[in-house]
């Protein structure tokens, strides 16, 4: 099958296909006429394991690992266990801090309700954001 069909079957783009092929995830046989790749069932599989392994958050680089593993006649799952294993910390410390932005965007907003719009007049840019507390600066000790 072509690229476009392969990417109908599979429920991506086209570019995607093109994408994985260039990433080495998928191996497309080329058309000896024309030139054009040609994919096959095992190529939709793995297109599929592709987008289920990219729904669980790894990377290209980690289903190309993960792919020669299984290539390779040996069992990626160790693998899969690992990455996830020290991604999951990562990614639950990446929610905290997106939590914690959400407040602080809640925090400005209802703050800055009853506030008058200022024009910028070289000594201020938005009185806004300016107003706002920046937990980055020191302050001295008395």
């Amino acid at each position: 099958m072509k690229v476009n069909e392969l990417a109908k079957r599979g429920g991506v783009t086209a570019e995607t296909v093109r994408h994985y092929a260039r990433e080495q995830l998928l191996a497309p046989q080329r058309h000896p006429d024309n030139g054009y790749q040609l994919f096959s069932d095992t190529d939709l599989e793995r297109l599929r394991f592709i987008q289920r392994a990219r729904k669980l958050g790894f990377s290209v680089a980690e289903i190309r690992d993960i792919l020669a593993h299984a290539d390779q006649g040996d069992s990626p799952c160790p693998l899969v266990r690992d990455l996830l294993a020290s991604r999951l910390p990562q990614i639950r410390a990446r929610i905290a801090e997106l939590e914690a932005l959400a407040e602080r965007m809640e925090h400005a907003l209802t703050s800055w309700q009853h506030m008058p719009d200022g024009t910028p007049d070289g000594h201020s840019v938005c009185r806004l954001i300016e107003s706002f507390p920046d937990s980055t600066s020191t302050q001295e000790a008395p």
